[in-house]
């Protein structure tokens, strides 16, 4: 063999080596989420970020599937006994991530785990109809209501199971530290403020999971997390900016994947601190919020405009109520009625909210006379202020509200009911109405209920939705997955294109 034609072969096989190696599939899949976990314990916080990690190391007891439809995952199926008495019967072949099998102590554990007032859950105002659980066989666990309950099974897709044993050897603190499922996915490591890294479970019961590793990584900025895509750095990137996604379309090797959603962009407002605490003030910023020019400018068609705090995939919803038009001259004349021309307004918010819609806000309270200031935290201490006490929640916030129930009891409930972490805000006529409503399984005397709820809303101010959202992802292009109204993550539904 000629030196020259030696060397043309040893480069012919050089290349279909690399070529091989660029075609064979990578095993790790690397996300890039806005924040870190504020919490990998899946009965504490809900924000998207933690729910996004977590939801792929523990199993639901019930899910929702692609179109949106509830469907079994740990119950196997389920019954009304009565009115106030829902019997499941639970999957014997079920393992946790030690080994150790999942039972119905496990299922009783995990419900009465989230309604006791002791763990300070801030999703129990989403479960607290339920008043106990109990196993009565090893494949069995009764629940038992307060009320009928019309939204139960709705808010029970979003129930994790945790392994009883294991949490009462541990204890909460540690839980969290070191969380252990029977999910598709466990953890390897948990860097806080930085990335968790998670492994498979080539256990899990449901398939073999698509990947061998998957890393979440904490990036705020968005401009990093776009370049960490088109670099290859990142496999796929959370909640992309319109004018981001846009661009992106145009790069070979990206594609932007989008899904209208259930979840609601809003302003909550402080009704029990400072000068928000003037209906006037709160009617004032309604007002002086152009809604429609924040969606054309900043959202470029990813996002339609609500009156209310809902969204047409809500059960509850309504188009029936009318809202605030965009109005600064109606704006300053409530202001100086109020005596509040000048007035100190704190904007909380965190890397989870696009920063120019936050600064454009900022911008037209400025406009009509209040005095804006924005502050800026990282998301767990965004959340510990606003589930805190209402001289500490600041006067406004960004939100992007989604129950992943469709059911008004998981939006306006939450987040206007005396009582709620998140409610900084009291009305007894409008508790009266939703309390009603979650108490009866007549969806027409439901929907009446509700449509009186948000007119109290609209008058009384303590939020003003602003758009219904679109979830938007940037992801490499060889990544197989079809996003889903409810924002789930789900990496058991996601691979490698071939």
């Amino acid at each position: 063999m000629s030196l020259k034609f030696a060397s043309a072969a040893a480069l012919a096989l050089a290349l279909m080596a690399s070529t091989a190696m660029a075609q064979s599939p990578k095993d790790t899949l690397t996300i890039d989420l806005p924040n870190d976990a504020a919490t990998l314990d899946p009965h504490l916080q809900w924000d998207t970020d933690s729910y996004t990690i977590y939801r792929n190391i523990f199993d639901n007891l019930i899910t929702r599937d692609t179109s949106g439809q509830i469907v079994p995952q740990i119950a196997a199926s389920w019954k009304y006994l009565d009115e106030k008495t829902l019997e499941f019967q639970i999957r014997d072949d079920v393992s946790f991530q030690d080994g150790s099998k999942l039972t119905a102590d496990d299922v009783a554990f995990s419900i009465n785990r989230i309604i006791d007032p002791a763990l300070k859950s801030p999703q129990l105002s989403q479960f607290d109809q339920i008043i106990k659980a109990e196993a009565t066989s090893p494949t069995t666990v009764k629940m038992t209501t307060k009320s009928p309950y019309p939204a139960l099974l709705a808010q029970l897709v979003k129930l994790s199971i945790v392994p009883k044993v294991y949490v009462e050897k541990v204890g909460n603190q540690e839980f969290n530290l070191k969380p252990m499922g029977s999910g598709p996915y466990k953890v390897a490591q948990w860097q806080k403020g930085v990335q968790t890294e998670l492994e498979a479970n080539d256990h899990y019961w449901r398939a073999k999971p698509p990947f061998a590793h998957v890393v979440f990584r904490a990036v705020p900025d968005v401009s990093t997390r776009l370049a960490d895509l088109k670099t290859g750095k990142a496999d796929l990137v959370r909640d992309l900016p319109a004018d981001q996604a846009i661009d992106l379309k145009s790069d070979a090797n990206s594609q932007v994947l989008s899904v209208p959603t259930e979840r609601v962009g809003y302003i909550y407002i402080n009704a029990q601190a400072g000068a928000t605490k003037d209906v006037r003030v709160r009617q004032a910023i309604a007002y002086a919020i152009d809604k429609q020019g924040l969606i054309d400018a900043l959202l470029q068609g990813f996002g339609s405009q609500v009156n209310v705090l809902g969204a047409a995939p809500i059960f509850g919803y309504t188009d029936k109520v009318e809202g605030y038009g965009f109005d600064p001259d109606k704006a300053r004349a409530l202001i100086k009625e109020a005596g509040a021309e000048g007035a100190k307004v704190e904007f909380l918010t965190s890397p989870s909210y696009d920063r120019a819609m936050v600064e454009a806000i900022q911008q037209m309270l400025n406009d009509v006379g209040l005095d804006t200031t924005i502050t800026s935290l990282d998301q767990a201490t965004f959340l510990k202020r606003r589930q805190g006490d209402p001289a500490n929640a600041g006067s406004i916030a960004l939100g992007k509200w989604s129950c992943a129930c469709q059911d008004a009891d998981g939006v306006i409930f939450p987040l206007f009911r005396t009582g709620s972490s998140w409610a900084k805000y009291s009305n007894l006529e409008f508790d009266k109405l939703v309390d009603d409503a979650r108490g009866t399984l007549n969806n027409d005397q439901r929907m009446q209920d509700y449509q009186k709820a948000y007119e109290i809303l609209k008058d009384d101010v303590p939020g003003l939705g602003l758009y219904q959202v679109q979830a938007v992802y940037g992801a490499a292009k060889n990544l197989k997955w079809q996003p889903s109204p409810n924002e789930a993550m789900f990496v058991m539904d996601m691979s490698w294109q071939q």
